[in-house]
């Protein structure tokens, strides 16, 4: 059964300083289960680095000793970018009776019947990364508008608030991410007067963002900043090649973009979308089925470095594959993963 409550205040739920409440949150909980859980993770779009090393950090969370022994069953598939194919699937498990489903959600406003089907048979769902628009379950995020506002304020702070052209790379369309981080963006640029805003499609993908970004500047010339959501270090690869100049960034978190920005010395912020965030979503589940209240929003802290402060071996890795993630874990809710905890584990369905 679950039991929803408006209004919280930090320290009025479990574990407040890992589930940190989004301004202005309900909170819910549901009847305590006894374990161990059969738990699934259905995610969506597999096609990136990122994507990639949240299930590797799902299967790393699944294989600690203290949480081995919670999960009777642990399920992982992908179903690539259809809505449809993501409810089916998490129906298959709900069908299948498992107790809880994490997910990251493929399209934001399509899962409000799944959410009844999986309330009547007692499964609890707990979407992140790419949340719903919906108050009825738990959600697990970093605040996806603080994040793309932080990276367009630090680079027109750089700039003293002077540009008259900025190169904006997206991600996936269709989804809330990319949505709100746009959003963010796009609430620090327009505030700029006469700023040109030129918009390309990444979607989180190095090889795409390289590709989009060398033909924007083929077709208008050179920007005055860039502000990239995932997906980054194609940007700047792209930038080299044509001879750009190097100007501010707002760039994500992966190995090799702090490498590339340490290297060139490129003013800016790395801030990032940790893919360990798979791994809290499941620690939110396993909570929420031992009968604990959650906030309904859980907003995680925006893991983030200033050029200035990048530093080899402390927040980026000389050694490890450029497209690791730096984003290993959030202290405030348990060790933050080694990095061969994560690599150690595989990306395929279980």
């Amino acid at each position: 059964m679950l039991v929803a409550s408006a209004g919280v205040a930090f320290g009025d739920t479990y574990r407040p300083e890992c589930f940190v409440p989004a301004p202005e949150t309900s909170t819910i909980s549901y009847d305590a289960k006894d374990g161990p859980y059969k738990l699934a993770f259905v995610n969506g779009f597999a096609g990136n680095d990122w994507r990639i090393q949240a299930i590797q950090s799902a299967k790393a969370w699944a294989a600690r000793p203290e949480n081995a022994g919670k999960v009777d069953t642990f399920s992982i598939v992908s179903v690539g970018n259809d809505s449809a194919a993501q409810i089916a699937a998490i129906d298959n498990f709900i069908a299948a009776g498992y107790d809880a489903i994490t997910f990251i959600a493929v399209n934001p406003t399509a899962f409000e019947p799944v959410i009844r089907r999986a309330e009547r048979a007692g499964t609890i769902l707990v979407p992140f990364d790419n949340v719903l628009d919906t108050d009825k379950v738990v959600q697990v995020n970093e605040s996806q508008k603080e994040l793309g506002a932080l990276k367009a304020q630090t680079v027109m702070d750089i700039l003293g608030g002077n540009a008259k052209k900025v190169l904006m790379v997206n991600g996936l369309p269709g989804n809330a991410t990319d949505r709100d981080r746009r959003l963010g963006m796009m609430s620090v640029l327009e505030q700029v007067d006469g700023l040109e805003i030129v918009e390309v499609v990444g979607n989180w993908d190095t090889g795409t963002s390289q590709k989009v970004v060398g033909d924007a500047l083929a077709t208008h010339g050179e920007f005055d900043a860039v502000v990239s959501q995932h997906g980054s270090a194609g940007t700047i690869n792209a930038m080299q090649s044509a001879g750009h100049p190097i100007v501010p960034m707002g760039v994500d978190g992966e190995n090799g973009v702090r490498i590339l920005m340490d290297e060139l010395d490129i003013p800016g912020v790395s801030a990032s979308q940790a893919p360990a965030m798979s791994a809290i979503a499941l620690e939110a589940a396993v909570a929420l089925l031992e009968g604990n209240e959650l906030p309904q929003t859980i907003y995680l802290p925006i893991p983030q470095v200033k050029a200035e402060g990048l530093e080899a071996g402390v927040n980026y890795f000389p050694d490890l594959p450029k497209s690791f993630n730096t984003g290993t874990g959030f202290a405030e809710c348990f060790a933050p993963f080694t990095p061969e905890e994560i690599t150690g584990q595989d990306p395929d369905n279980t």
